[in-house]
């Protein structure tokens, strides 16, 4: 119980430097806004480390300040929540393209390698009707010729 004062204390003491990691933070998602698709693709809990970083100079304060800058995030979650929420849409988006794009070139290949399975298939049926042609003339001939042979005995 005596640590809730002592931190409220302190908190009451810094609001300066929270601004100034706010301010900061309200910079950083300022440029965010303007993004490229690549830039997008990162994690977005970046930008917040950068902003928890700026703010840590002085070295006793800094865990305080931590522990008091988890409140004042909340304080801005519903921005932070909305800005998540349409960069995650984003990634699912080009996610969900590149998936699109990846299964189209998968079924040209397979398009592809239908074709090349089923001209090697005709080319098999025709040995096959081939040789099932030569094996019949074959068996005729080696009837004849064993028929012949007989008839001389």
């Amino acid at each position: 119980m005596q640590e809730q004062p002592a931190t409220s204390s302190v908190a009451a003491s810094l609001p300066s430097s929270s601004e100034r990691s706010s301010s900061s933070a309200l910079q950083i998602e300022v440029k965010e806004g303007m993004e490229s698709d690549d830039e997008i693709r990162r994690v977005p809990d970046m930008g917040g480390e950068a902003a928890g970083a700026s703010g840590g100079s002085v070295a006793h304060p800094d865990r305080v300040q931590g522990t008091n800058e988890g409140p004042r995030r909340k304080g801005k979650s519903p921005a932070d929540k909305e800005n998540k929420r349409l960069k995650r849409l984003l990634r699912n988006r080009v996610s969900a393209q590149q998936a699109r794009e990846r299964k189209k070139a998968y079924l040209l290949e397979l398009e592809v390698r239908v074709k090349e399975l089923e001209k090697k298939n005709s080319e098999v049926e025709e040995r096959l009707s081939t040789l099932q042609n030569e094996n019949q003339m074959l068996r005729h001939i080696l009837k004849n010729t064993t028929a012949g042979m007989q008839e001389r005995k």
